[in-house]
């Protein structure tokens, strides 16, 4: 097999990893009231149960940044990925609070994992590749995400029982994932291999700036898939059902922004793209806030979408980009800054706005999203616009596949 049939087929064996994850993640956050309901877990409670997921993602992330050191990420997310499917057949299946207690327990190790792996091989097939095909990536996600809601959407619609809901696409996807599996590829043995010293003196404070924009990145997303249906339904007076419209719109918008985006950074680098989607994402925030009524808080919404789409994957391939020789370290730490934004978004926003004004709330993830601006020179300069006049030969250090353990 040719170097360049492999690296074709990473790619799209690396794609469909990121769209199985993105059904996975959607099914299972879409049924969180069926799951209360099913196990009988109090208001009181839930709360412990959701922080425990990304909680213990954050612990796998850091594990799995040690884990990579004696075995490729590929390795890793083979086997990741699976018992993310069958956690999530898990958080169905139980009937007893221990039963859920010990599947989200499961599901957030095994997704730490993932996340982590799966923007490992991203960073360093982008470095392969010698442009930018990290957006493309988490387009999939998107698309997954889109499909996995609409399928949580039809269950419900039917009244399917969680185990029926969860068992069509953990049927389907699982299988597809061991196979794909398969043709995973990493970096060669020479560029994997580890010297033992991690981000070296001082790494961490120069990967601090990605860290914070990971996590006021992922604040904003959190604030639109907890608060975006309460918002438009209590604050702009909408009807239920129009409620539930612009989360669905805020990740069409995701998928559009992230399936372009590549080209934009080839054509004007990743610093003007962030930027870019730094302003239209504060901007969004501040239609959100202002809005007179329902449609104008969709217009902030969409906005939202196709502003916060660039950033984070922007922000893992910055950190390949400025640790060259500990890419998979930097993508690791990193990561765990999406579970921080992740926890600190929904409590923050929902107490300002109990304590005070949800309209006032809006302000404060759009002043952290400005943070990225202050920060933009991180994404690096000329060797972050891929595929413009300096591009890189297209195969650079192509070791092991994933069908190569």
């Amino acid at each position: 097999m040719t170097a360049d049939v492999r690296l074709r087929r990473g790619r799209g064996a690396l794609g469909f990893s990121f769209f199985v994850q993105g059904v996975t993640f959607a099914l299972l956050v879409t049924r969180i009231p069926a799951i209360q309901d099913r196990y009988g877990i109090s208001d009181g409670l839930l709360p412990a149960f959701l922080a425990a997921v990304p909680i213990l993602a954050g612990v796998s992330s850091v594990a799995t940044e040690h884990l990579v050191k004696r075995v490729p990420p590929s390795v890793v997310l083979r086997w990741a990925q699976p018992l993310v499917l069958l956690a999530l057949l898990g958080a169905g299946a139980g009937t007893d609070l221990w039963h859920v207690a010990l599947a989200l327990g499961a599901f957030g190790l095994s997704v730490g994992a993932l996340d982590a792996s799966m923007n490992m091989l991203g960073v360093s097939l982008q470095g392969a590749y010698g442009r930018s095909i990290m957006l493309g990536f988490h387009a999939s996600y998107s698309l997954g995400g889109i499909l996995g809601a609409s399928a949580a959407w039809a269950g419900v619609h039917w009244h399917l029982a969680l185990f029926a809901s969860y068992l069509p696409a953990v049927v389907v996807l699982l299988p597809a994932a061991v196979v794909v599996g398969r043709f995973y590829v990493d970096r060669g043995a020479a560029a994997h291999e580890s010297d033992g010293t991690g981000l070296g003196v001082g790494g961490f404070k120069l990967l601090l700036p990605l860290c914070l924009v990971m996590a006021c990145a992922y604040i904003g997303d959190s604030t639109v898939g907890n608060w975006s249906a309460k918002y438009l339904q209590d604050v702009l007076g909408s009807s239920e059902q129009l409620a539930t419209v612009p989360y669905n719109v805020y990740m069409v918008t995701t998928l559009l922004g992230r399936a372009v985006g590549d080209l934009g950074v080839r054509r004007f680098g990743a610093v003007a793209v962030v930027r870019t989607g730094t302003v239209v994402a504060a901007g969004g925030f501040a239609v959100v806030a202002v809005a007179s009524g329902p449609w104008v808080g969709m217009l902030g919404f969409t906005m939202l979408g196709i502003g916060l789409c660039v950033i984070v994957p922007q922000t893992f391939a910055a950190a390949g980009r400025l640790f060259p020789g500990a890419s998979d370290t930097a993508v690791a730490r990193l990561n765990i800054f999406n579970y921080v934004g992740f926890l600190i978004g929904a409590p923050l926003v929902g107490g300002i706005g109990d304590a005070w004004s949800y309209r006032g709330a809006m302000f404060v993830p759009m002043a952290l999203v400005l943070v990225t601006l202050f920060y933009a020179r991180s994404f690096g300069s000329d060797g972050a616009r891929y595929g413009v006049r300096h591009e890189r030969p297209r195969v650079v250090d192509v070791g092991r596949g994933g069908n190569e353990v």
